[in-house]
């Protein structure tokens, strides 16, 4: 269990090699006539000190997490064994429909996009955004009970985190410019780097779009699938426009919690916490509208950023 847990850590000086490699093929490939976002050292520090911080406290986290899985497990009516070579393949498949589930979530309930923005927030797309990962934002761990019919059908709990780890570090070396439209076939199967430049748009059409961590084919499945036809402009529908990697962290569940602080009812207050970004209550009614189209990024003052407002 320890070791799967720590996969990620195992696999740190790869990802360095690999973001050396990506950080000179951009100095000596400067005539390329697409636009790209490239690399900013304080971006990218930025993310690495994310990581950093996230990694101290990452035990915090999982004390909470594992148990949630366990204790679904013990409920199990039976026990897979992981030497049969086709409950690798039940527990990594269905740990990539756990994922997109709960990535979904994290798009569609502003909890978890309190979380998950930490990941969006930066304006550029390189591996070292792939590290930008949230830590310890309060309520996030209740996503995992995304994983909880995985120990139900009894795959081994420690399977399910491997497993788990294996969907997140497919995702790693997607997250790059560097790469362009894979052949077909594998990017009509796949998660590519296209499909997930894709997700990491604030632009029309690609707001809340490919959740998907190894299979695009859940995408495709559940119509939230777009292709990659227009230049992508990354970041938050408003970006945060910081370098500090706990503000970065935290700044927006502390406009949720703001937005609740502020609200007049309490289903003004319960609507900021589960409903959609871009979800406000209605300051004359004290009644509740959801303000199309879905948004990206909440402000403090509870007014909704529409999706195609340009930055600032």
């Amino acid at each position: 269990m320890v070791d799967a847990m720590r996969i990620g850590l195992y696999a740190m000086p790869a990802f360095f090699v690999l973001m050396a490699i990506e950080f000179l093929s951009y100095r000596f490939d400067k005539d390329n006539p697409r636009p790209r976002a490239g690399i900013s050292w304080r971006d990218s520090s930025t993310s690495l000190s994310i990581y950093a911080l996230g990694y101290l406290v990452r035990p915090l986290e999982r004390f909470i997490e594992v148990p949630i899985v366990a204790i679904a497990a013990a409920f199990a009516p039976m026990q897979l064994s992981a030497a049969h070579w086709w409950v690798w393949v039940v527990a990594i498949v269905s740990a990539d429909l756990a994922y997109y589930v709960k990535h979904r979530m994290s798009h569609r309930i502003r909890l978890f996009w309190a979380a998950h923005s930490v990941h969006h927030s930066s304006q550029h797309f390189n591996l070292s955004t792939a590290v930008r990962l949230p830590w310890l934002i309060p309520g996030s761990f209740l996503s995992s009970i995304v994983y909880v019919p995985l120990a139900v059908i009894g795959i081994p709990v420690w399977l399910i985190f491997l497993s788990q780890a294996i969907v997140l570090l497919y995702q790693f070396p997607i997250h790059t410019e560097r790469i362009d439209r894979l052949p077909r076939l594998i990017e009509f199967l796949f998660n590519t780097p296209s499909h997930h430049r894709v997700h990491h748009g604030a632009n029309n059409p690609y707001l809340d779009k490919n959740y998907a961590g190894i299979l695009i084919v859940w995408d495709r499945m559940f119509g939230s699938f777009a292709p990659e036809d227009e230049p992508v402009r990354y970041g938050l529908t408003k970006n945060i426009d910081t370098y500090n990697p706990v503000k970065a962290n935290f700044h927006e569940f502390t406009a949720m919690v703001g937005d609740v602080w502020r609200a007049r009812t309490w289903r003004g207050r319960l609507g900021y916490v589960l409903r959609p970004p871009g979800w406000r209550e209605d300051p004359d009614t004290a009644g509740a509208v959801v303000s199309e189209p879905d948004t990206h990024e909440f402000s403090p003052s509870g007014q909704s950023k529409v999706a195609s407002a340009p930055n600032p």
